[in-house]
């Protein structure tokens, strides 16, 4: 392109950064009409700018896994989906931080986040009753939640926890194909899937289950290969159809949860990254 690179020295005062531009000395009115409607536009874009990026939204993700005896599960896909998740904020416009350390609970710390994403979180996730107020009290004041795999098995003794999530984790099924059935498919979350998704993972029973929440993907959990099924196992408050992915609003917040995402190379697949997101954005009110 032509024309001289245009650059601002902040060091100027404003009478010199404008004879910088070409403009003649003397007072504002002496300038060309056109230089003066430059700068104006030059102005509004900069506070169009630093207005968008005060705006940002950010979120922390959470990946604490914690037993006493040091005998929970810990899932090898953390890593591999805390990098998807930069990688969806980077290209979608909402910042991500990442910590496995319940000490970033505290009320001055998550003033800054739009949303918390427990990222196959496990066990305890927190170290005392202080920080669960402060989880409480961040829910309450309208942050949002976003729940994946095996954050449903976080804090299983905390019936707060239990009622932001939507559910609590009980058991699951050995790995194994299914059919997932496509009931909300207006949601974010699920808008690109189709009527059905054929999809391998393990397919999680949870109890304590919200029957206000807004379902969004279902399995016939009756067609499994489950050596473990008992009649009471999971329950039939759904139905013959099971919640593998919902959303809901409860006592401030917005929460999406989903059940999927077991193994690494799923946090690579495009449509599971699609339905991450979509639950995302939803939480941020980015997209309904």
């Amino acid at each position: 392109m032509g024309g001289r690179a245009f650059e601002i020295n902040r060091g100027l005062p404003p009478a010199d950064f404008l004879s910088s531009m070409g403009a003649p000395a003397g007072n504002f009115s002496a300038y060309p009409e056109s230089l003066v409607k430059k700068i104006l536009l030059l102005l509004l874009a900069l506070a169009a700018t630093l207005e968008l990026a005060a705006a940002e939204k950010r979120v922390l993700v959470y990946t604490r896994n914690f037993t006493k005896d040091g005998k929970g599960y810990v899932h090898d896909n953390i890593a591999t989906s805390v990098a998807m998740l930069k990688k969806l904020g980077a290209e979608h416009g909402f910042a991500v931080e990442a910590s496995d350390k319940p000490g970033v609970f505290t009320d001055e710390n998550l003033k800054q986040y739009s949303a918390l994403i427990f990222s196959n979180s496990n066990n305890e996730a927190f170290e005392g009753e202080e920080q669960r107020a402060v989880f409480q009290r961040y829910i309450r004041g309208g942050g949002g939640f976003v729940g994946i795999h095996s954050a449903s098995g976080s804090e299983r003794n905390w019936p707060y926890y239990w009622a932001v999530l939507g559910g609590k984790f009980r058991r699951h099924p050995p790995l194994q194909p299914f059919t997932i059935q496509v009931l909300d498919p207006k949601h974010p979350s699920a808008a690109h899937l189709g009527a059905t998704w054929q999809w391998t993972d393990e397919f999680y029973y949870n109890e304590q289950l919200n029957p206000r929440m807004r379902v969004i993907l279902a399995g016939e959990f009756r067609a499994l290969n489950d050596k473990k099924a008992s009649a009471t196992d999971p329950g039939n408050a759904f139905g013959e159809l099971y919640p593998l992915a919902w959303c809901q609003e409860y006592d401030g917040g917005r929460q999406f949860y989903t059940a999927l995402g077991h193994k690494i190379e799923y946090y690579g697949d495009p449509k599971f990254q699609k339905h991450v997101l979509g639950g995302i954005l939803w939480v941020l009110r980015m997209k309904e």
